[in-house]
């Protein structure tokens, strides 16, 4: 009977946050409430409340059945990338873009979070897990340029502070660009000469290096 009980309560969870992926895609975060959810996932409100503190949790375990794009970066690279910190950095981004095509829930998710997720509280739970994601993800990432640059993969005078703002701007710009018009271009065709053209860019634009400083006579 107990091992019954908890197998009806992860079957009520999981419904609940199937129908709250449902909900916040189809109306947006700010728009949908608690009782929305709960109409969705033919339970009660009393049910979701069981499984989840408000919103900003049910919003978070949504979350968490994805890879989202900084938590991705801070990923520990696999033997094959354990020397080759510019590969892991490119094998990521290119697996990351092409989930997002071929798995519906990953690109669901990250339609609620770059389209419809619509804070204006910066205290808000929600808004504080996506920043401090962001903030610990770009860290990551130029910490695997400055590993990338130790073993002479980047140039040794790349401004990596510069370098992490301009790889991460243009391929979360790829990434919402197809969210918001997926029929616009083939995003599985066209991530691969993209991402290597941002990493071209990093070896190879002089606006990335360190300006060296100008000696007084």
């Amino acid at each position: 009977m107990a091992r019954s009980t908890k197998e009806e309560a992860l079957e009520t969870r999981s419904r609940i946050l199937d129908a709250a992926e449902e909900v916040f895609f189809t109306r947006g975060l700010a728009q949908s409430s608690l009782a929305d959810v709960a109409v969705a996932a033919d339970v009660t409100r009393g049910a979701i409340y069981w499984h989840f503190k408000n919103k900003s949790d049910l919003f978070e375990a949504m979350c968490e059945r994805v890879r989202l794009p900084m938590e991705t970066m801070m990923t520990t690279p696999g033997e094959k990338f354990v020397r080759d910190p510019l590969g892991h950095l490119r094998h990521t981004w290119i697996y990351l873009l092409r989930d997002v095509v071929d798995n519906p829930r990953s690109r669901r998710v990250l339609d609620i979070i770059f389209l419809k997720c619509e804070l204006v509280d910066h205290n808000d739970p929600i808004w504080v897990r996506q920043r401090e994601c962001h903030r610990e993800g770009l860290e990551m990432m130029e910490g695997i340029l400055r590993e990338a640059v130790a073993i002479g993969q980047l140039p040794a005078d790349l401004d990596t502070h510069l370098a992490v703002l301009c790889l991460h701007a243009s391929l979360v710009g790829l990434l919402t660009d197809w969210l918001f018009s997926p029929d616009s271009f083939d995003l599985k065709a066209v991530v691969e000469p993209l991402v290597d053209a941002c990493l071209d860019s990093l070896r190879n634009a002089p606006s990335l290096r360190q300006k060296k400083a100008v000696v007084a006579n």
